[in-house]
């Protein structure tokens, strides 16, 4: 008599998730991650038909997608008001959204945080809704989070006085590879570290002589908060805010951001697939400009970030 043997359960192939728009979009047209992304919220895409605004969207084998790169732009929209956390005459703490650039990248562009807030805050009315807004800090155009603009010059000067001494609370949530382990990371960041991109100084070619005059002194606190299937839930606490820091941080010590398109090329394990990198700035906290008054911020990340941490949940033990 023969007898069936079950093959054990975690033995078995997993059917592969159906995939996004934006992969569908990156593999038919041979563009970045961001391009196709970009296509998509521009309103560029089409998904049997209908315009399909969501990149992670996922699509049933057959379905017709059509990217017309001519069609109309959409504009990305004001922001909402629940994303401005607080104002007053001096300061305007802003929730960014991932995939809207904090400044201007080139002259004429109005499609930026700065200016979608100073749009909303003079929709909202109040004293000083038609101020011009002060940058004092930035964040990446995918990293999503708080960001806080001045409404006076002397709110700007005491501000960007403030950052310049590194006295400003600066926490962020970050899904990276592998598992992470608490670290203080201490680096000599340079604008070319050896191969055409930004990194530590003595990362990627051997050290010779002293720290070059240029070179940015960065310290990053890691610590994990949830493990994941294949990476880490970490909390990284800036001691300074040097660009690119905690993606250059946590890539070099081996544990690259979930989506990181840049700082990854040494990354022998297995990617996980993202349509950006998974880093939110969670907190903010500063000495008031007026009062002097310590004030802090708190922002949960939005949903493709939670999302992210979902799928990536170890299943529980049954």
């Amino acid at each position: 008599m023969r007898t069936r043997t079950r093959e054990p359960q975690a033995a078995r192939k997993e059917r592969p998730p159906e995939p996004t728009v934006a992969a569908v979009v990156r593999d038919q047209r041979g563009v970045s991650w961001s391009r196709a992304r970009d296509l998509c919220t521009q309103g560029r895409v089409t998904v049997n038909g209908e315009r399909c605004l969501d990149p992670a969207l996922r699509v049933s084998p057959g379905a017709a997608v059509v990217v017309d790169e001519r069609a109309p732009k959409l504009r990305t929209g004001a922001l909402p008001e629940s994303a401005i956390v607080f104002s007053d005459r001096d300061v305007v703490v802003v929730d960014k959204p991932a995939g809207m650039l904090s400044v201007a990248d080139e002259p004429g562009n109005k499609d930026t945080l700065v200016d979608w807030t100073r749009i909303l805050l003079r929709r909202m009315g109040g004293r000083g809704s038609d101020r011009e807004l002060g940058v004092v800090h930035r964040l990446d155009k995918e990293t999503s989070g708080l960001m806080v603009f001045a409404r006076t010059l002397e709110a700007k000067r005491i501000l960007a006085d403030q950052f310049r001494a590194h006295d400003i609370e600066r926490v962020y949530h970050a899904i990276a590879h592998g598992t992470v382990a608490a670290k203080r990371i201490e680096t000599h960041l340079i604008e070319d570290r050896g191969d055409g991109i930004r990194g530590s100084y003595g990362h990627f070619r051997r050290p010779r002589g002293g720290i070059p005059p240029d070179a940015k002194r960065s310290i990053t606190h890691v610590r994990p908060i949830a493990p994941l299937a294949g990476a880490t839930l970490v909390e990284c606490r800036l001691e300074t805010g040097r660009q690119h820091q905690i993606r250059i941080h946590l890539s070099e010590i081996g544990h690259p951001l979930v989506g990181e398109r840049v700082y990854i090329r040494d990354y022998p394990g297995r990617k996980i697939e993202s349509l950006r990198p998974m880093l939110h700035a969670r907190v903010l906290g500063f000495a008031h400009p007026r009062t002097g008054r310590r004030v802090s911020f708190e922002r949960e990340a939005p949903d493709d970030f939670r999302a992210m941490i979902e799928s990536l949940r170890p299943a529980p033990l049954t």
